[in-house]
């Protein structure tokens, strides 16, 4: 952990190297997901499975690949009442928040008496990629799937690696509107979306956190299909003041230090004293987690304590364009006014960002790496599109057919401006 101080002649650039700092995963994979896509481009289900042999150590046959709707409600009729409630409610609370997203459609006339609009229309399919690393996520399979389900995509294939479904994972799968759901992860099943594979139909768009292999995957099949962005290491940076308790402080941070060792927590206050408080609970939290050890290194390598003044913060926040930002100070909606580029931001003492991550409403698939300067987090808009229509009579076109001309004869392509000139009533070619 790095501590930096506002006041300091060395302060800018420290900064500079926090926010221009790299986190992304060492392994070489290009290589080997290259071949892997190539393979199942090319042979289909056969290659799906030897990789799905080779990387997970689990011979898995066709026909166990998909997993029976018999399969489903047993695992979630398993899962605690407890978990299933609170399941429903995110599920529920989801879905409200992206129902309020939706766009409408528009149809109007303009003053040269052209009828124009544009229309929206769901995505027909979508890939779901689900992780089953670390942990068990059912949050993932809910804010992936419930905004599709709300856009009215008709087919949610998820996919995930082989093993035992987590009942938790399958009750978010049946209360999203999962479709479908396949036994095969990694790369392999990127392209098993992306290319087909066997039973599997390929989709329009992939979506759906996963590892340096699965990364790599979508941005290699992107324009194939759709991708939503290519997730890095988590990321939270807090901003507090001492009015708060430091014991919840410490475990704000912690809650993205525990998703990975090169995850990213960042403190932003201006009292030493209570930043010494926030260190001193960190550490002493740390040693209760069944997440310690990774949380540890998190904190250790990546994560940073600034002392600055609170004014100051939204322009430091700005440049680390963080994936979430939480204002924990008398007056948060002041600050975050001021704050161009973040993920999502928690505001005030009692909004941690642990909420959004499950029952607040908001998407938690959120961009990382500074992707908050160009992008926004997972909505109902990245499972539909916009079609626009244009409609002319013979007044209208008369209207807009003497400048078509001009400039199709402008750009030298004469069968543009023929196909505008002929319906003007003008029998010859255009010069071009």
């Amino acid at each position: 952990m790095r501590r930096f101080i506002f006041s300091d002649p060395d302060f800018e650039a420290r900064f500079a190297a926090l926010v221009n700092e790299r986190r992304d995963t060492p392994e070489d994979v290009e290589a080997i997901v290259r071949d892997v896509l190539a393979a199942v481009r090319s042979e289909g289900l056969p290659a799906v499975l030897r990789y799905g042999a080779q990387f997970d150590g689990m011979e898995i046959s066709e026909a166990d690949l998909r997993v029976t709707a018999d399969e489903i409600e047993a695992g979630a009729a398993a899962c605690p009442l407890e978990v299933r409630e609170a399941i429903d409610f995110a599920a529920e609370r989801i879905r409200s928040y992206h129902e309020r997203q939706r766009p409408a459609d528009a149809r109007f006339t303009d003053e040269a008496g052209v009828e124009m609009g544009w229309r929206w229309t769901p995505i027909e399919a979508v890939g779901i990629y689900v992780p089953g690393g670390r942990a068990a996520y059912p949050s993932t399979v809910l804010m992936n799937a419930v905004p599709a389900a709300v856009a009215g995509v008709s087919r949610i294939a998820m996919v995930t690696p082989p093993g035992r479904l987590q009942p938790a994972v399958l009750a978010a799968a049946k209360a999203a509107g999962v479709t479908e759901i396949w036994r095969v992860g990694g790369a392999q099943a990127v392209a098993a979306l992306a290319y087909g594979a066997g039973p599997i139909a390929p989709v329009d768009k992939i979506v759906g956190p996963g590892n340096a292999f699965v990364t790599a995957a979508k941005r290699r099949v992107y324009g194939v299909v759709g991708i939503d962005a290519l997730a890095g290491p988590s990321e939270i940076v807090v901003v507090a003041d001492a009015q708060n308790r430091a014991d919840w402080i410490a475990a704000d941070l912690l809650s993205q230090a525990e998703h990975d060792p090169a995850a990213q927590s960042i403190l932003i206050t201006d009292d030493a004293d209570f930043a010494a408080k926030v260190e001193a609970e960190v550490k002493a939290q740390i040693a209760t987690l069944s997440t310690g050890a990774v949380a540890e290194a998190s904190w250790r390598d990546h994560g940073a304590v600034i002392l600055a003044p609170l004014a100051q913060t939204p322009a430091l926040v700005d440049r680390l364009a963080p994936e979430h930002v939480e204002f924990a100070v008398a007056d948060p909606d002041a600050l975050a006014a001021q704050v161009r580029h973040a993920g999502a931001m928690f505001l005030g003492r009692h909004a941690p960002e642990a909420i959004g991550d499950y029952v607040a409403g908001s998407n938690h698939v959120l961009p990382t790496s500074r992707a908050a300067r160009f992008s926004s987090g997972l909505s109902i808009y990245d499972f539909i599109k916009r079609t626009s229509f244009v409609k002319c009579d013979a007044a209208a076109f008369q209207a807009l057919g003497p400048a078509t001309v001009a400039l199709a004869e402008a750009e030298g392509l004469p069968a543009h401006a023929r196909s505008a000139a002929l319906r003007l009533g003008q029998g010859a070619a255009p010069k071009v």
